[in-house]
């Protein structure tokens, strides 16, 4: 999950975190969402086994609530480095 400059936030699935969140960043192949709620910054990952599996989990993430979704980035606050 991605907290965009306007506090809402973006919700996605990518095999390279790293390179996903620049993209969404420069504007070069960022979701169409975030180009105009620029910066994004990752706030929430989880890994998944599949693109299936990933898929199903997004569109529950998608389902829950702002509140809902923030609880759960900051229950499981992550600290990476995107440049």
């Amino acid at each position: 999950m991605l907290r965009c400059a306007d506090d809402s936030i973006y919700t996605g699935i990518t095999t390279d975190i790293r390179r996903r969140v620049e993209e969404h960043n420069s504007g070069r192949s960022g979701a169409a969402y975030t180009r105009s709620r620029r910066p994004v910054e990752l706030i929430y990952q989880e890994n998944c086994d599949s693109r299936a599996n990933a898929s199903r989990r997004e569109y529950q993430i998608r389902k829950l609530g702002r509140d809902e979704k923030r609880r759960l980035a900051g229950a499981n606050r992550i600290k990476i480095s995107v440049p």
